[in-house]
Protein backbone atom coordinates (compact mmCIF):
# COMPACT_ATOMS: atom_id res chain seq x y z
CA UNK A 1 0.00 0.00 0.00
CA UNK A 2 0.77 3.72 -0.54
CA UNK A 3 4.03 4.60 2.25
CA UNK A 4 3.58 6.23 5.28
CA UNK A 5 -0.61 6.24 4.64
CA UNK A 6 -1.91 4.08 7.74
CA UNK A 7 -5.66 2.46 6.63
CA UNK A 8 -7.19 0.43 8.92
CA UNK A 9 -9.24 -2.56 7.46
CA UNK A 10 -12.49 -3.98 8.27
CA UNK A 11 -14.85 -6.62 6.90
CA UNK A 12 -14.37 -8.15 3.42
CA UNK A 13 -17.80 -7.76 2.11
CA UNK A 14 -17.92 -6.86 -1.68
CA UNK A 15 -19.25 -3.02 -0.81
CA UNK A 16 -16.47 -0.48 0.52
CA UNK A 17 -16.71 2.05 3.04
CA UNK A 18 -13.81 4.65 3.17
CA UNK A 19 -13.95 7.22 6.37
CA UNK A 20 -12.09 9.82 6.54
CA UNK A 21 -11.73 11.81 9.71
CA UNK A 22 -11.83 15.29 10.36
CA UNK A 23 -8.63 18.06 11.92
CA UNK A 24 -6.88 16.31 14.77
CA UNK A 25 -8.73 12.98 14.75
CA UNK A 26 -7.87 9.40 13.50
CA UNK A 27 -8.67 6.19 12.19
CA UNK A 28 -10.22 5.22 15.87
CA UNK A 29 -12.53 8.18 15.87
CA UNK A 30 -15.00 6.02 13.57
CA UNK A 31 -15.02 2.72 15.84
CA UNK A 32 -18.33 3.46 17.40
CA UNK A 33 -19.75 4.31 13.97
CA UNK A 34 -18.35 0.96 12.17
CA UNK A 35 -19.41 -1.06 15.02
CA UNK A 36 -23.13 0.34 14.58
CA UNK A 37 -22.65 -1.07 10.49
CA UNK A 38 -23.61 -4.36 9.68
CA UNK A 39 -20.99 -6.90 10.75
CA UNK A 40 -19.52 -8.13 7.04
CA UNK A 41 -19.30 -4.19 6.17
CA UNK A 42 -15.77 -3.80 4.57
CA UNK A 43 -14.12 -0.38 5.76
CA UNK A 44 -11.17 1.21 5.67
CA UNK A 45 -10.90 4.19 8.05
CA UNK A 46 -7.64 6.66 6.94
CA UNK A 47 -5.28 8.00 8.99
CA UNK A 48 -5.03 11.33 6.61
CA UNK A 49 -1.23 12.62 5.85
CA UNK A 50 -0.18 14.85 9.30
CA UNK A 51 -2.02 12.40 11.64
CA UNK A 52 -1.31 9.61 13.79
CA UNK A 53 -0.27 6.92 11.65
CA UNK A 54 0.45 8.49 8.92
CA UNK A 55 2.11 11.43 10.30
CA UNK A 56 5.36 11.16 8.07
CA UNK A 57 3.49 11.01 4.68
CA UNK A 58 5.05 13.88 2.44
CA UNK A 59 3.89 17.41 2.11
CA UNK A 60 1.25 16.51 4.38
CA UNK A 61 -1.18 19.06 5.51
CA UNK A 62 -3.73 20.41 2.55
CA UNK A 63 -6.67 18.14 1.33
CA UNK A 64 -5.52 18.19 -1.99
CA UNK A 65 -2.39 16.54 -0.93
CA UNK A 66 -4.85 13.85 1.33
CA UNK A 67 -7.18 13.26 -1.43
CA UNK A 68 -4.15 12.02 -4.11
CA UNK A 69 -2.95 10.24 -1.50
CA UNK A 70 -5.88 8.05 -0.37
CA UNK A 71 -6.80 7.82 -4.27
CA UNK A 72 -3.75 6.23 -4.49
CA UNK A 73 -3.80 3.67 -1.82
CA UNK A 74 -7.07 2.46 -3.07
CA UNK A 75 -5.75 1.81 -6.36
CA UNK A 76 -2.68 0.42 -5.41
CA UNK A 77 -5.46 -1.90 -3.33
CA UNK A 78 -7.31 -2.58 -6.53
CA UNK A 79 -10.35 -0.79 -5.46
CA UNK A 80 -12.25 0.44 -8.30
CA UNK A 81 -15.33 2.06 -6.09
CA UNK A 82 -16.14 2.83 -3.10
CA UNK A 83 -18.24 4.51 -0.50
CA UNK A 84 -16.67 8.21 0.99
CA UNK A 85 -17.91 9.48 4.12
CA UNK A 86 -15.76 12.53 5.14
CA UNK A 87 -16.06 14.93 8.63
CA UNK A 88 -14.51 18.49 8.61
CA UNK A 89 -11.51 18.39 6.72
CA UNK A 90 -12.55 14.78 5.73
CA UNK A 91 -14.95 16.06 3.97
CA UNK A 92 -13.22 18.09 1.92
CA UNK A 93 -11.15 15.47 1.31
CA UNK A 94 -13.46 13.34 -0.03
CA UNK A 95 -15.16 16.05 -2.07
CA UNK A 96 -12.07 16.50 -3.87
CA UNK A 97 -11.70 12.76 -4.24
CA UNK A 98 -15.11 12.39 -6.30
CA UNK A 99 -14.38 15.62 -8.13
CA UNK A 100 -10.94 14.36 -9.40
CA UNK A 101 -12.24 10.47 -10.40
CA UNK A 102 -16.04 10.55 -9.83
CA UNK A 103 -16.04 7.13 -11.06
CA UNK A 104 -14.46 5.77 -8.27
CA UNK A 105 -17.09 6.99 -5.87
CA UNK A 106 -20.18 5.07 -5.54
CA UNK A 107 -21.44 7.74 -2.92
CA UNK A 108 -20.79 10.65 -0.77
CA UNK A 109 -21.32 11.30 3.12
CA UNK A 110 -20.31 14.27 4.20
CA UNK A 111 -20.32 15.05 8.25
CA UNK A 112 -20.65 18.81 8.73
CA UNK A 113 -17.68 19.29 5.69
CA UNK A 114 -15.15 21.56 5.61
CA UNK A 115 -14.63 23.57 2.21
CA UNK A 116 -18.48 24.52 1.59
CA UNK A 117 -18.39 28.10 2.95
CA UNK A 118 -15.58 30.87 3.73
CA UNK A 119 -16.28 31.06 7.55
CA UNK A 120 -14.26 28.62 9.87
CA UNK A 121 -13.40 29.10 13.67
CA UNK A 122 -9.88 30.04 13.34
CA UNK A 123 -9.55 30.40 17.39
CA UNK A 124 -11.00 27.42 18.38
CA UNK A 125 -9.30 25.09 16.08
CA UNK A 126 -5.81 26.17 16.42
CA UNK A 127 -6.34 25.94 20.16
CA UNK A 128 -7.26 22.22 19.44
CA UNK A 129 -3.89 22.08 17.48
CA UNK A 130 -2.27 23.01 20.64
CA UNK A 131 -4.02 21.13 23.09
CA UNK A 132 -1.74 18.64 24.67
CA UNK A 133 -3.25 17.86 28.13
CA UNK A 134 -5.95 15.56 28.87
CA UNK A 135 -7.88 19.01 29.95
CA UNK A 136 -7.04 21.01 27.72
CA UNK A 137 -8.23 18.42 24.98
CA UNK A 138 -11.39 17.40 26.53
CA UNK A 139 -12.30 21.26 26.70
CA UNK A 140 -11.24 22.06 23.19
CA UNK A 141 -13.89 18.49 22.10
CA UNK A 142 -16.40 20.15 24.42
CA UNK A 143 -16.56 23.30 22.67
CA UNK A 144 -16.86 21.81 19.47
CA UNK A 145 -19.69 19.34 20.68
CA UNK A 146 -23.22 20.34 21.30
CA UNK A 147 -24.34 21.21 24.37
CA UNK A 148 -25.94 17.57 25.45
CA UNK A 149 -23.18 15.68 24.23
CA UNK A 150 -19.66 15.45 26.83
CA UNK A 151 -16.56 14.38 25.24
CA UNK A 152 -16.08 10.71 25.07
CA UNK A 153 -13.17 9.80 27.29
CA UNK A 154 -12.34 7.18 25.01
CA UNK A 155 -11.63 9.44 22.59
CA UNK A 156 -9.76 12.26 25.05
CA UNK A 157 -7.35 9.71 25.85
CA UNK A 158 -6.86 8.51 22.26
CA UNK A 159 -6.08 12.15 21.20
CA UNK A 160 -3.65 12.57 24.08
CA UNK A 161 -1.88 9.62 23.06
CA UNK A 162 -1.68 10.15 19.65
CA UNK A 163 -0.14 14.00 20.29
CA UNK A 164 2.22 12.56 22.67
CA UNK A 165 3.96 11.32 19.21
CA UNK A 166 6.97 13.16 18.30
CA UNK A 167 6.57 15.20 15.98
CA UNK A 168 2.27 15.30 15.89
CA UNK A 169 1.87 18.63 17.48
CA UNK A 170 3.86 20.89 15.49
CA UNK A 171 2.01 19.23 12.21
CA UNK A 172 -1.28 20.20 13.29
CA UNK A 173 -0.10 23.60 14.60
CA UNK A 174 1.53 23.92 10.93
CA UNK A 175 -1.84 22.45 9.69
CA UNK A 176 -4.52 24.42 11.56
CA UNK A 177 -2.30 28.13 10.72
CA UNK A 178 -2.53 26.93 6.79
CA UNK A 179 -6.31 25.78 7.08
CA UNK A 180 -7.34 28.60 9.36
CA UNK A 181 -5.22 31.65 7.23
CA UNK A 182 -7.04 34.66 7.92
CA UNK A 183 -9.77 32.97 10.01
CA UNK A 184 -11.23 31.48 6.73
CA UNK A 185 -10.95 28.32 5.00
CA UNK A 186 -10.43 27.46 1.22
CA UNK A 187 -13.65 27.04 -0.70
CA UNK A 188 -14.81 24.18 -3.28
CA UNK A 189 -17.34 25.94 -6.11
CA UNK A 190 -20.60 25.03 -5.64
CA UNK A 191 -21.05 24.79 -9.42
CA UNK A 192 -18.47 22.23 -9.83
CA UNK A 193 -20.28 20.29 -7.06
CA UNK A 194 -23.75 20.64 -9.17
CA UNK A 195 -21.53 17.66 -11.68
CA UNK A 196 -21.27 15.02 -9.36
CA UNK A 197 -23.93 12.51 -10.31
CA UNK A 198 -23.75 10.05 -7.17
CA UNK A 199 -26.02 10.04 -4.31
CA UNK A 200 -24.72 12.80 -2.05
CA UNK A 201 -25.59 13.53 1.81
CA UNK A 202 -24.91 16.49 4.12
CA UNK A 203 -25.34 16.03 7.54
CA UNK A 204 -24.29 19.15 9.67
CA UNK A 205 -25.48 19.78 13.57
CA UNK A 206 -27.59 22.83 14.10
CA UNK A 207 -24.96 23.98 17.08
CA UNK A 208 -21.66 23.54 15.19
CA UNK A 209 -19.25 26.26 16.76
CA UNK A 210 -16.50 25.05 14.09
CA UNK A 211 -18.50 25.87 10.73
CA UNK A 212 -22.14 27.08 10.34
CA UNK A 213 -24.56 24.46 9.19
CA UNK A 214 -25.42 27.74 7.08
CA UNK A 215 -22.96 26.62 4.89
CA UNK A 216 -25.08 23.69 3.88
CA UNK A 217 -27.60 26.25 2.26
CA UNK A 218 -27.93 26.52 -1.74
CA UNK A 219 -26.05 23.32 -2.22
CA UNK A 220 -26.83 21.31 -5.81
CA UNK A 221 -30.66 20.68 -5.36
CA UNK A 222 -29.76 16.50 -6.03
CA UNK A 223 -27.65 16.94 -2.45
CA UNK A 224 -29.83 15.55 0.46
CA UNK A 225 -28.94 17.55 3.59
CA UNK A 226 -29.77 16.79 6.94
CA UNK A 227 -30.13 19.14 10.11
CA UNK A 228 -28.79 17.28 13.34
CA UNK A 229 -31.20 19.31 15.95
CA UNK A 230 -28.57 20.15 19.03
CA UNK A 231 -25.54 17.97 17.83
CA UNK A 232 -22.18 19.98 17.14
CA UNK A 233 -19.37 19.61 15.24
CA UNK A 234 -18.11 16.17 16.47
CA UNK A 235 -21.29 13.86 14.63
CA UNK A 236 -19.38 10.42 14.61
CA UNK A 237 -18.59 10.93 18.42
CA UNK A 238 -21.52 12.54 19.59
CA UNK A 239 -24.26 10.12 17.24
CA UNK A 240 -22.27 7.20 15.89
CA UNK A 241 -25.59 5.26 15.76
CA UNK A 242 -27.30 8.11 13.55
CA UNK A 243 -24.13 8.46 11.30
CA UNK A 244 -24.12 4.76 10.34
CA UNK A 245 -27.56 4.68 9.48
CA UNK A 246 -27.28 7.75 7.61
CA UNK A 247 -24.37 6.06 5.40
CA UNK A 248 -26.68 2.92 5.46
CA UNK A 249 -29.34 4.98 3.57
CA UNK A 250 -26.86 7.17 1.35
CA UNK A 251 -24.64 3.84 0.07
CA UNK A 252 -28.48 1.98 -0.52
CA UNK A 253 -29.41 5.25 -2.71
CA UNK A 254 -28.96 5.11 -6.53
CA UNK A 255 -27.26 7.58 -8.63
CA UNK A 256 -29.07 10.74 -10.73
CA UNK A 257 -29.29 9.90 -14.37
CA UNK A 258 -26.15 11.46 -16.14
CA UNK A 259 -27.15 14.93 -18.29
CA UNK A 260 -27.39 14.34 -21.90
CA UNK A 261 -25.29 16.79 -23.29
CA UNK A 262 -26.68 17.90 -27.34
CA UNK A 263 -24.29 19.86 -29.34
CA UNK A 264 -25.83 22.41 -31.36
CA UNK A 265 -26.97 22.28 -35.19
CA UNK A 266 -24.98 23.83 -37.81
CA UNK A 267 -27.23 26.36 -39.14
Amino acid sequence: MTASLFAAEQGAGSRAIVLLHGFGGSHDVWREVISSLAPATHTLAYDLPGHGLSLDFPAAGPAKVAARAVLADLSERRLKRVHLVGHSMGGAVAMLMALAEPEKVASLTLLAPGGLGPEINGPLLRRYAGAADRSEIRACLAAMSGPHSPPPERIVDMLCEMRGRPGQMPKLTEIAAAMTLDDRQGVIPHDRLDGLNMPVMVAWGTDDAVLPFTQADDLPSHFHVHHVLEAGHMLAEEAPDLVAEIIRRNTNRRARPQRQKFAAAAS
